[in-house]
C-alpha cells in the first residue's frame, strides 16, 4: 500500500513574517479526537508558535476544533502539544532556537500516511522594510503578468 501526503493547514502568513532558515517534519502528540478533527481539515495554525520546556518543544497557540462526536468538555482546543523529533534532530533545534532572533514557527500541519505531521521552521524575524519589499516585488510580478497577458505578440485577431 502507497503511503499518500495530504496538507491539511498552511501558515501562510510565516513566509512573510519570517524568513526561513531550515525546515523539520515532526510528529506531534495528540488525542484521539483530535486527530479526527484535524483530518476533518478542523485546525488553524495562525499565531501559534514552537517553545522549547525542559529539554522539549511544544507547539503553542494552534487552535484544533473539538471533535463533535466525542466528549466537547474534555479537551481544550488551544493547549500545548508536544512536538515529537528524535534525540538528535531535538538537541540541534534547542541549540539553534537558543542562537539569538531565532524562532520555531509551524508552517503546515498534513497527513503523512495515517501519521499527522508538523513542519516547523527555524526562523528570523523580518524587519518591516523587508516586508515592505515584498510587497512592492510581488505587486511588481502582478503588473508584469497583467501587461503580459493583454499583449497579442504581433498576431492581429480580428
Amino acid at each position: 500500500m502507497a503511503k499518500y501526503f495530504k496538507v491539511i493547514a498552511d501558515n501562510r502568513k510565516a513566509h512573510f513574517d519570517y524568513n526561513i532558515l531550515e525546515t523539520y517534519k515532526a510528529g506531534l502528540a495528540l488525542e484521539g479526537a483530535e486527530v479526527k478533527s484535524i483530518r476533518q481539515g478542523k485546525v488553524n495554525l495562525k499565531d501559534s508558535f514552537g517553545q522549547v520546556l525542559k529539554e522539549e518543544i511544544w507547539v503553542f497557540g494552534m487552535h484544533i476544533s473539538p471533535y463533535k462526536a466525542a466528549d466537547q468538555n474534555k479537551l481544550d482546543p488551544v493547549r500545548p502539544r508536544k512536538v515529537l523529533l528524535t534525540k538528535r534532530e531535538l538537541v540541534k533545534l534547542i541549540g539553534k532556537v537558543s542562537e539569538k532572533g531565532l524562532t520555531l514557527v509551524p508552517l503546515k500541519i498534513f497527513l503523512d500516511g495515517n501519521w499527522v505531521k508538523i513542519d516547523l521552521g527555524l526562523a528570523q524575524a523580518k524587519k518591516k522594510y523587508e516586508k515592505r519589499e515584498t510587497l512592492r516585488t510581488r505587486e511588481a510580478k502582478r503588473e508584469i503578468e497583467k501587461a503580459l497577458k493583454g499583449k497579442t505578440y504581433g498576431r492581429k485577431d480580428q
